[in-house]
């Protein structure tokens, strides 16, 4: 039979030694994180008189009834230091906001749950279910505990030593960008930075998710960056929406930012900024997939897997171009999959293409990718000389209305079955 005690019951009781001789009480459980296995228990905090001291969990004999038996009397009596790695539950993980990565949404601990294995003991579920007192000790209804397992969480602890343990970006790994972004988003200042810390580890990711922030909580947090850091960052983003990020900016920040930006990066966004932020041009992307209409079908697809740089939304179409950079047609990108190898391209272009100028207003470009059907949208200049491109994605980032984007979000589509809370369990303290 399992040994299961609850962090809640086992706080603020009495340590015994091996006669019966009270010692201290108890203030805080140690753990050390193991990545992929569950925290295992390393000593006790005890306050003992007016101090707080570390006990080890070898010189515990039990953690049944209503005390904490030892294996003696003698306690170190040093005053307890956190180490590398361990990590306090009562101080930071009781009462704070975990991240439950299969919703990916920030959730408060309210108990915790140990577990004797034969390595020890260890960390084993998290309930994130308030629950409510009643008058004479009784519960209010729905407020049972709902175990899950610790697995399905990642800790938001605030102690840099303890991040490195758990590696650059343990379960945050399986977020993408947009479940990151809206972590960010409901995170106050400290769960922010810390999450914050973890995504810059990987500077492609970063930028993913700063192109993910609603334009408030970019420029929020883009502000307590350097005008170098805030650079590197931009650097990274797509350039439409770094020269939205940059506009966003105060007056006298935005010319040192963009001083750091790379030069080729640096060149797309003054390009962009020309143009008015609600028109097609301030809206459309630089680089486009263009092809010359007598290459083979063969060609253009190499050209294709070759353009790694380029957002895949704009990859839907390959424009077709002649005389410098005139647009003459587009490929669907479907219709270059199912076309014979040898094809020429302009065999299977569309002539005539649905193009928009670049003071075209962005709603009138919605209306004609919603009345022909596109993906994706050319931006050309009065010569039918190609600047860029539109996508999808773009217009409905700006022709959605404010108040829809800050509904209440869909469940998640990561939740699987197995990760739905358990059904409450009576927890019992059983001699370890």
């Amino acid at each position: 039979m399992d040994l299961v005690v609850s962090l809640s019951q086992l706080l603020r009781r009495p340590l015994v030694g091996r006669g019966g001789a009270a010692v201290g009480r108890l203030s805080d459980v140690i753990v050390r994180l193991r990545g992929r296995d569950h925290p295992l228990v390393a000593g006790l905090v005890v306050r003992v008189g007016r101090r707080e001291v570390f006990l080890p969990v070898e010189q515990v004999a039990a953690f049944g009834g209503e005390q904490i038996r030892l294996t003696s009397e003698v306690v170190d009596l040093r005053p307890f230091e956190r180490r590398e790695g361990e990590v306090l539950l009562r101080a930071d993980v009781l009462g704070h906001r975990v991240i439950d990565v299969a919703e990916a949404e920030l959730v408060r601990a309210h108990d915790l749950e140990l577990r004797r294995r034969p390595d020890g003991w260890v960390v084993d579920r998290l309930d994130t279910h308030p629950r409510r007192a009643r008058p004479f000790g009784f519960l209010a209804g729905g407020s049972r505990p709902r175990w899950r397992d610790w697995m399905s969480f990642e800790p938001l602890i605030g102690h840099a030593q303890s991040a490195r343990v758990r590696g650059p970006f343990g379960r945050l790994a399986r977020l993408k960008p947009a479940d990151l972004a809206d972590l960010l988003e409901d995170a106050n200042r400290t769960e922010s930075h810390e999450i914050l810390q973890t995504v810059h580890a990987d500077p492609e990711l970063e930028a993913d998710v700063f192109e993910e922030l609603e334009p408030d909580s970019q420029t929020r947090l883009l502000a307590e960056k350097s005008d170098r850091e805030i650079a590197e960052v931009l650097g990274r983003m797509r350039a439409d929406d770094a020269a939205d990020a940059i506009n966003d900016l105060p007056q006298r920040r935005r010319q040192p930012v963009l001083d750091a930006l790379p030069a080729g990066q640096r060149a797309k966004v003054l390009t962009l900024m020309g143009f008015n932020p609600s028109s097609a041009g301030g809206l459309m992307a630089l680089d486009i997939l263009s092809a010359r209409p007598d290459a083979t079908v063969t060609e253009v697809l190499g050209l294709v897997r070759a353009a790694r740089n380029l957002q895949p939304e704009a990859l839907t179409s390959v424009h077709v171009v002649r005389d410098g950079n005139r647009l003459i047609g587009t490929a669907p990108l479907v219709a270059l999959v199912q076309a014979d190898p040898d094809t020429r391209l302009e065999e299977v272009m569309t002539t005539e293409p649905v193009r928009v100028l670049p003071d075209t207003d962005v709603e009138d470009v919605a209306l004609l990718m919603t009345d022909y059907n596109l993906l994706t949208v050319p931006v050309v200049d009065h010569r039918d000389q190609i600047l860029g491109v539109i996508t999808v994605d773009d217009i409905l980032e700006t022709v959605i209305p404010e108040d829809w984007r800050r509904r209440e979000p869909a469940p998640h589509p990561a939740r699987r079955s197995d990760d739905a809370p358990s059904e409450a369990m009576n927890t019992t303290d059983l001699d370890g």
